[in-house]
């Protein structure tokens, strides 16, 4: 019986579909078919009920899942114990931030592939927040502020925000001087977020109000640099744009608390290598590019 036989099925049953589970792995959906054929085969039962909509599990395919999962983790970690030192070998699925996450975190992914050539890298790069365990995610890159989970963190590094507009707003529009001031003007917005605010050791929450919303931090940015509203938005993506002029802070006595970048991974008693390595490296790509962060060097 092919482990990778068995990891297909896995994949299959998780994503609810053949398709899916192709995508998922990066191959065509006639390998994922001929994987699970063969596997039935040699079972000689059928895991699996093929309709319009995807794939569910027979009762055979639930009981059958639950081991052919635990024997795939089993056999990654024997691998590892084995090789605690060598090349990493399998798959990484992780899921990146779109906003920065091609530019910041990108190069991390990169070099972790150079340095591990027979590792396949799959990142998927969206702001969504991604169902690791239903979608099949060894790790994500969250940046934030985390809410309570059954997921583990990891933090990576620092960070932080500040409160913009462009000069052109502030010329048309005035800029805020009081916390309460805010609630007069155009939010940039990612949907109905809440804005934390520090004033002295308190953090003020606030119900911001605006015509423009995208669910891309980039794309805020672009918004505020025309002067579309006030964009409450991380340093990495408005230090060049404050430098320049072309955005200016606001209510700096009132920042957003201290963010942070971290790898959340499934829950589980020791993650994996492949996942440890990452993290690291992303650790160390903070500490190396203190400037691509919107810190000074």
């Amino acid at each position: 019986m092919d482990i990778e036989d068995l990891r297909t099925f896995v994949d299959v049953a998780d994503a609810g579909g053949v398709s899916a589970a192709a995508r998922r792995l990066g191959v065509s959906k006639s390998i994922v078919s001929r994987r699970l054929f063969k596997l039935e085969a040699e079972l000689g039962v059928q895991l699996l009920l093929r309709t319009t909509r995807g794939a569910a599990l027979t009762e055979a395919g639930v009981t059958f899942r639950e081991h052919a999962a635990r024997i795939g983790a089993e056999l990654e970690t024997a691998r590892e114990t084995i090789l605690p030192t060598g090349a990493l070998r399998g798959r990484l699925r992780v899921a990146m931030p779109l906003s920065f996450g091609p530019t910041h975190f990108a190069p991390a992914l990169a070099d972790l592939s150079k340095r591990h050539p027979e590792l396949q890298v799959h990142a998927a790069y969206s702001d969504r927040f991604v169902d690791l365990i239903a979608e099949g995610f060894d790790c994500a890159v969250r940046v934030g502020y985390l809410a309570e989970s059954s997921l583990i963190a990891k933090r990576i590094g620092p960070i932080t925000g500040r409160l913009v507009a462009s000069p052109d707003y502030i010329k048309t529009h005035g800029a805020p001087e009081t916390l309460e001031d805010l609630a007069a003007h155009h939010a940039l917005m990612q949907g109905t977020e809440t804005w934390k605010l520090t004033d002295g050791d308190k953090i003020i929450s606030f119900q911001p109000q605006g015509q423009f919303k995208a669910d891309n931090g980039t794309a805020l940015t672009v918004a505020a640099v025309a002067g579309l509203g006030i964009g409450y938005l991380p340093d990495c993506l408005t230090h060049d744009h404050v430098a320049s002029g072309r955005l200016v802070p606001i209510l700096p006595n009132h920042p957003p608390p201290p963010a942070a970048a971290y790898v959340i991974r499934p829950p589980g008693q020791h993650p994996a290598r492949k996942v440890r390595i990452l993290t690291d490296m992303l650790i160390e790509h903070f500490r190396a590019n203190p400037a691509l962060w919107g810190r000074d060097v």
